[in-house]
């Protein structure tokens, strides 16, 4: 099983995936991991930038190391960017039991939240290779979960509890 979380940065996919982590976990179930597009550079010993190309071998690896972990009897949640259609779609041809949520939330909610200023850098020039700037945000295809996340959200509770009923890994109805 790997859950996908896509959405710009700011969108909340970091929250959601370490909630719906805890939630498995509480649950009682340990074998889960949860994967970060900026761990997994640190992993590989960040010899990847923030270009296309750096950005596109990020992904394959990503994809590559949830199937790794999947085919072990691994959940995966990955709270990543995932820019690339072709990496959706490779994701959806190759990883069993793959459910995606997609994090939508507007460029003006996106340059109010802002919490490390990636944004506002882009926009003093300081900063490029930004996604849903200078570099595209292709909208998802295929998602099995939108999220609406334009309000300030203390929580995920529901969406993590439509995501558990989807998915199926605590027993309840899929």
């Amino acid at each position: 099983m790997v859950i996908w979380i896509i959405g710009l940065s700011a969108s909340g996919k970091s929250t959601l995936a370490g909630e719906l982590e805890s939630a498995i976990r509480m649950s009682g179930i340990n074998n889960l991991v949860l994967l970060d597009g900026d761990a997994i550079r640190t992993l590989m010993g960040n010899d990847v930038d923030y270009s296309i190309a750096g950005r596109l071998k990020n992904a394959e690896r990503i994809s590559l190391f949830s199937k790794f972990l999947s085919d072990q009897g691994i959940i995966v949640i990955a709270a990543v960017l995932s820019i690339f259609p072709e990496w959706q779609k490779w994701n959806r041809e190759n990883l069993p039991d793959y459910y995606q949520v997609y994090l939508k939330v507007s460029m003006e909610k996106l340059l109010e939240r802002d919490p490390r200023s990636l944004y506002q850098s882009y926009i003093d020039g300081v900063t490029t290779n930004v996604v849903g700037f200078d570099i595209p945000f292709p909208e998802p295809y295929k998602s099995d979960l939108v999220i609406e996340n334009d309000q300030d959200k203390l929580d995920f509770k529901s969406e993590i509890a439509e995501i558990l009923s989807a998915i199926n890994i605590l027993g309840t109805k899929k």
